[in-house]
């Protein structure tokens, strides 16, 4: 089992914060990794939410998991976008619109180890939720 990482409670706003300021300049690559920011529409207020995660690249698609850190519900990224498909993304200074959905039994296997090899703790999250963890593919 990996250790918990130790974060300031703000961290989540601060990397968005850094991220938008300086066009993924300071937050693309975060923890070792890179991210991406997500807008998608709230399904409930209808107002834009950003949300800086973990992605990967298969061709010119961008993959996202939806692990909430291996949480019992999805996180609400994923159920926006599961209402409202059509979300915008921010790659370093790159904006632009793209359409999601979750991959498919046959789609999910490969692209799971692709994105298991950038973040590993992905099948920790595994072990510790009984649902079906959502690997969301987004194309432009």
């Amino acid at each position: 089992m990996t250790a918990p990482i130790e974060r300031p409670v703000n961290w989540i706003e601060d990397h968005l914060n850094r991220y938008l300021e300086t066009n993924g300049e300071d937050g693309h690559i975060f923890s070792g990794v890179p991210t991406l920011l997500l807008t998608t529409m709230g399904r409930k207020t209808g107002q834009p939410y950003t949300t800086p995660l973990i992605y990967g690249q298969d061709g010119g698609r961008y993959l996202l998991v939806a692990s909430r850190g291996g949480a019992p519900t999805n996180p609400g990224w994923y159920r926006n976008l599961v209402i409202q498909p059509d979300v915008e993304i921010q790659v370093k200074a790159d904006r632009f619109s793209v359409r999601a959905r979750t991959a498919t039994p046959e789609e999910k296997g490969p692209l799971w180890e692709l994105m298991a090899k950038i973040w590993p703790n992905y099948d920790e999250y595994k072990t510790k939720t009984t649902r079906e963890i959502p690997l969301v593919i987004l194309e432009r």
